[in-house]
């Protein structure tokens, strides 16, 4: 079959290395007993072949109408599991009623909008497996006190345990990506629900992070603080300084504040 041309308007960078296209499938760990897996972006099937060898229950999402043609031919017993759509816009609740897993090379471009979208689908989606941007992985997966901690080192430790699995360079890709990129999992935790307005947490992680340099204290002015958390010692760390539970802690004190107003 004729090759499909990588776009750069969908970001697309297709991983020729077959040894690393079977680590990544193998990655998947099946966490919880879930089987149901969906690889976003495909491309040409490299990484598909691997995870068709495994007892997984295979879908596949890609834009990209090129590669849906193809994936067609190469894979005829997929049939319906092969998706043409954006992710990003899918309404996963119609083809996944059950528990599921994430897989695939994310296009670097929109990766943290499927992360955000893992987010909001959190109570189905056990696992991700995924290929980024290597700045954009080590800094979902480092931990508080780190510069590369950021927004989503927050937001998706709150919900998911996270590794960084391995390191990929430029040239195992056609065409390479400018980039080096990463491996992470990303491993469902315990956590069902935060011990606070999950909107309000969503909202005090971003405004703590919107201005790394500044304290706590000027970050969260807006937020009407109560006198009792302005003279609280976390008001004078920056919020990379701070995990999970230190952002639970000071989003209900806001929320028990506007409960007394």
């Amino acid at each position: 079959m004729e090759k499909v041309k990588a776009k750069k308007h969908l970001g697309q960078h297709f991983l020729t290395d077959l040894s690393i296209a079977e680590q990544i499938a193998q990655a998947v760990k099946g966490h919880g007993g879930v089987t149901k897996v969906l690889e976003i972006g495909p491309g040409m099937g490299v990484l598909t072949d691997y995870l068709l060898k495994g007892p997984l229950d295979l879908f596949i999402i890609d834009i990209d109408k090129e590669s849906i043609t193809y994936l067609h031919k190469k894979y005829p017993e997929l049939g319906e599991k092969i998706i043409q759509g954006d992710f990003l816009r899918l309404d996963l609740r119609k083809t996944f009623e059950e528990k599921y897993a994430i897989i695939g090379n994310f296009p670097y471009n929109i990766s943290s909008q499927i992360l955000f979208k893992v987010l909001e689908e959190k109570s189905k989606i056990t696992e991700v497996v995924c290929m980024l941007q290597k700045e954009v992985a080590k800094r979902i997966a480092s931990p508080k006190g780190n510069k590369d901690y950021g927004i989503l080192s927050v937001l998706l430790q709150a919900f998911y345990d996270i590794d960084y699995l391995f390191s990929v360079p430029p040239e195992v890709f056609d065409p390479p990506p400018k980039v080096n990129s990463g491996v992470i999992r990303l491993t469902r935790n315990k956590t069902e629900k935060l011990d606070c307005s999950e909107r309000l947490f969503f909202q005090v992680v971003k405004a703590g992070f919107a201005t790394r340099r500044k304290t706590l204290r000027n970050c969260l002015k807006s937020f009407q603080l109560p006198e009792e958390l302005k003279v609280n010692s976390i008001m004078d760390k920056r919020a990379e300084q701070l995990d999970v539970a230190d952002f639970v802690f000071l989003t209900q004190q806001i929320e028990a504040s506007r409960g007394n107003d």
